[in-house]
């Protein structure tokens, strides 16, 4: 059975990205490097938006909200996956399979599930015990919401509310 995406113009998704194996590449400098490079340059060929982005060791979970008119975010997710691994291995570094073949998307609904979302995305390093309070993870969006005064520096102490389907890592 083939698997189907739900595609819609213009919406903001939620993904959940995955190393193969769930190697704990992904905060490795060059691999940090290159996967920054890769995702500036997709986003100026096909350009979306990057609301709210984690990387952690062997995942990465991101918000990404499309142009009107747009929906095909799997050939985007493809190139950049594509390309980080070529770039990795021709760096030295692992070579193929880099990434878990899929990925796991969810279409934001609302103000309140990208809220959620936003905040399962910041706290993320926290839950996983890479950090205590989300403002001490560095691969994290959450240093510019605190600076838009979306948060205090200090959230995180007590676990959010967050989404009940996220957490599938």
């Amino acid at each position: 059975m083939r698997y189907r995406r739900l595609r819609l113009a213009g919406a903001t998704w939620f993904f959940t990205v995955v190393t193969h194996r769930r190697q704990p590449v992904l905060c490795r400098t060059d691999v940090l490097r290159i996967l920054s490079s890769v995702l500036r340059e997709e986003r100026l060929r096909r350009p979306f938006r990057v609301p709210a982005m984690v990387v952690l060791p062997d995942h990465l979970h991101c918000l990404w909200t499309l142009p009107e008119g747009e929906n095909d975010f799997p050939l985007r997710w493809r190139r950049i996956k594509a390309k980080t691994a070529r770039r990795v291995a021709a760096d030295g570094g692992r070579r193929h399979p880099f990434w878990q073949a899929r990925y796991w998307e969810h279409l934001i609904r609302d103000e309140t599930d990208f809220s959620r979302h936003v905040d399962y995305i910041h706290f993320n390093p926290v839950r996983h015990g890479l950090a205590r309070h989300p403002v001490e993870w560095p691969y994290s969006s959450f240093a510019r919401w605190v600076a838009r005064g979306a948060y205090p520096a200090d959230w995180g102490s007590t676990p959010p509310d967050l989404p009940p389907h996220v957490g599938r890592e």
